[in-house]
């Protein structure tokens, strides 16, 4: 029979909790609208005990955001295998996933919350975007991009960044097209680089040359074909 007696945690234990805990509310809500008092409920903990690993709402905010940024970079990490097209729309597929499982954490992650201006959270959303930086040109096997290839890539990233918020508010637009449109839309910034420049434009080909007539690419073709004639 259970005494019912709980288990004490470790310091660091009961950090990781309230942190799961905070960002399980705040991608309910908007962190503004989260209190001390509703993270020591959901905790099972008092509210002097939460400062006591914590020393304010702030800086349980930016472990949470920082938990979440690491799981968001992660999305991005796609093995090095099979048509650039149906990598980048997996990846996308991922993100999607996150974005609609922690909106309003999302949210206040990419536009700052209630930590407006402070140093470690720009710091947080700057890291997404390198990780993410970094993945692309992994998949694209490039180690030192040219100024148009990074222009392209980093554009593609706060494309991808503006799509989620503005789809997060409505939904307007179903899920599985904005995830191919995205894809979509990297490859007609490349295509549209590689028109003035011929180093893109032979990255462009070497793209293509992977991509099945079935996959995102091949179907973007597809669809400007039929549009054009």
């Amino acid at each position: 029979m259970s005494t019912g007696v709980r288990r004490r945690m470790g310091v660091e234990e009961r950090r990781q909790q309230l942190i799961g805990v905070a960002l399980e509310l705040f991608s309910r809500r908007s962190p503004d609208e989260v209190s001390i008092d509703e993270i020591a409920s959901a905790a099972g903990i008092s509210r002097p005990l939460v400062y006591h690993y914590f020393p304010g709402k702030l800086s349980l905010y930016e472990a949470a955001l920082q938990r979440a940024s690491d799981d968001l970079a992660a999305r991005f990490v796609e093995p090095a295998e099979g048509p650039l097209g149906a990598r980048l729309l997996r990846v996308m597929g991922r993100y999607f996933d996150f974005v609609e499982e922690h909106g309003p954490g999302f949210s206040a992650l990419m536009r700052g919350g209630p930590a407006v201006g402070s140093s470690t959270t720009n710091a947080l959303v700057d890291s997404v975007r390198q990780a993410a930086y970094v993945q692309i040109l992994s998949h694209l096997g490039v180690t030192d991009p040219p100024a148009r290839l990074e222009l392209v890539v980093r554009s593609w990233i706060s494309l991808a960044e503006s799509t989620a918020l503005i789809w997060l508010d409505g939904r307007r637009i179903p899920r599985a097209e904005l995830e191919t449109q995205l894809v979509h839309d990297f490859a007609a910034l490349t295509a549209v680089s590689a028109a003035y420049d011929e180093e893109m434009g032979a990255l462009l080909r070497r793209v293509i040359a992977d991509e099945p007539a079935d996959g995102p690419f091949g179907d973007l073709v597809g669809r400007l074909i039929g549009l054009a004639s």
